[in-house]
């Protein structure tokens, strides 16, 4: 599985999050397609097949991405030391 860039995951969460607030505070057909779609987008994202999954995947990728991120930049350190 291709793994998707932090930002793009970010965007989808940030997305989710609006979404479903949008959508719990005032249920419409429009907020229920919208919620809909950003559902499948994570899902198909995080290779998963519910929302609780899609949003403990994505946890752990952005977990992964930081875990990288700090490797990195202690390569970086070490290497200009």
């Amino acid at each position: 599985m291709l793994l998707p860039a932090e930002k793009d995951l970010r965007a989808a969460l940030a997305r989710f999050a609006q979404v479903r607030i949008e959508h719990d505070v005032r249920p419409t057909g429009t907020t229920s397609l919208a919620l809909e779609d950003v559902t499948r987008a994570l899902c198909a994202m995080t290779g998963t097949t519910t929302v609780e999954e899609a949003l403990s995947e994505a946890d752990a990728l952005l977990d992964r991405c930081r875990t990288e991120r700090l490797d990195a930049a202690k390569g970086t350190a070490t290497l200009a030391a």
